[in-house]
């Protein structure tokens, strides 16, 4: 019986071409659209936790409260902050890090980047920690003063002539050589220049600032317990309560209620798309019910029970919705994955898109129910017809 009503339905979709296809367009851009934000946020979320599974789950970064990302240029440590805590017995390390925007000049080219700069001691913690791979060249470990190391993206795309191993750039206006590159990690860091904390504090003219403190805990100390001693020992010695700990996995979190927020939003948006969708066609299907009265008449004439026209008319409007759905499903990931290729290609692989075989079933199992619960009422008013009425309708 299913089978025959299939190829009723598809008999009648094959009727009215135009009209099923513009009612089928609506699903496919409200589904299209659902698949493709969600895809696109989630994308998103997986580049960022690729990133932070790089860091140190076990670092502490102590910083001025009310930073967003690296805190360029922002003020209110200082040496004095650093000295306080840097014999804490529960660091298993513990280094200062100056951030700051700064020009760079090669080849009479000159753009503004990022400028990181620590202690050389600890270049293994910035580096190996934090998956920096050097692709190039060495970390700054045993390095001068007049030496940095900078990210792939610099190297490559940001003059119009490649900065290799050994080459000489100028930092705000002083010649430093390049002793590493950065393998490409797909963050504002591919951008950046890595030096020696003395170096930076030289030509930036900032002797006593600090940004950030890196803390890396030791093994099985209680990261709460320490961060609390660190917020207490800084509140005493600066009177006031302007620092704050935090830790990579805690960034992280914050970024992603971020997404997630924006994320649904967009979705709501989508719904609305979907929403119009399932009015087209019920439109559709209440025009359908106009035009096969007699045809419903004549059924009924025969015997056929209201639950069988009914259940025909939703096998239709639940076909046309399934189309929609498979058509939206498929557009909505080449959309994704399209975004997603332009981004990486462009120098901004930020997006991290995946086939979600969850969200494909909810969107197709979603369509399906869009069309039949918008094909039901229409459905319900042609079950209820009456034989002598439906023939006699011109």
């Amino acid at each position: 019986m299913i089978h025959d009503y299939l190829l009723i339905t598809l008999k009648g979709m094959r009727h009215r071409k135009l009209r099923n296809y513009l009612t089928i367009l609506g699903v496919v851009i409200g589904v299209a659209t659902i698949i493709a934000l969600y895809s696109l946020g989630e994308g998103l979320e997986n580049a960022v936790a690729a990133q932070f599974s790089r860091f140190g789950s076990d670092y502490i970064i102590v910083a001025p409260k009310g930073i967003r990302g690296p805190p360029l240029g922002v003020q209110g440590m200082t040496e004095k902050d650093f000295n306080a805590i840097k014999d804490f017995p529960e660091f298993d390390k513990v280094y200062p890090v100056l951030f700051q925007n700064a020009p760079v000049e090669y080849n009479n080219i000159e753009v503004t980047t990022i400028l990181r700069a620590f202690p050389p001691e600890f270049s293994e913690n910035e580096f190996t920690d934090f998956g920096r791979d050097i692709a190039k060249g060495s970390t700054l470990e045993r390095a001068g003063e007049s030496s940095i190391v900078i990210g792939d993206e610099l190297a490559k795309d940001a003059f119009d002539k490649e900065i290799r191993v050994n080459n000489k750039i100028k930092v705000k206006g002083q010649d430093f050589r390049v002793i590493g590159i950065m393998e490409r990690m797909g963050s504002a860091e591919d951008r950046a220049i890595f030096m020696t904390l003395d170096a930076a504090r030289d030509i930036l003219d900032k002797p006593e600032e600090v940004n950030v403190i890196m803390g890396k805990v030791k093994e099985g100390v209680s990261m709460e317990i320490l961060r609390d001693k660190v917020e207490r020992r800084l509140e005493k010695l600066r009177d006031d309560d302007d620092i704050q700990t935090i830790t990579p996995d805690e960034i992280q979190r914050q970024i992603n209620q971020v997404l997630g927020v924006v994320r649904y939003v967009l979705l709501g948006i989508a719904a609305i798309s979907i929403l119009v969708g399932g009015i087209g066609i019920m439109n559709a299907m209440y025009t359908s019910v106009l035009e096969r009265t007699k045809d419903i008449g004549v059924m009924k004439a025969i015997g056929s029970r209201n639950s069988s026209i009914l259940l025909l008319f939703l096998i239709e409007s639940g076909a046309i919705g399934m189309i929609g759905g498979i058509l939206g499903v498929l557009i909505g990931l080449g959309l994704a994955f399209g975004i997603g290729f332009i981004a990486a290609a462009t120098g901004v692989p930020l997006l991290l898109i995946k086939v979600n075989v969850g969200l494909v079933l909810f969107g197709l199992v979603f369509a399906l129910l869009v069309g039949m619960g918008s094909g039901l009422l229409p459905a319900i008013r042609a079950s209820r017809l009456q034989p002598v009425d439906a023939l006699r309708y011109e």
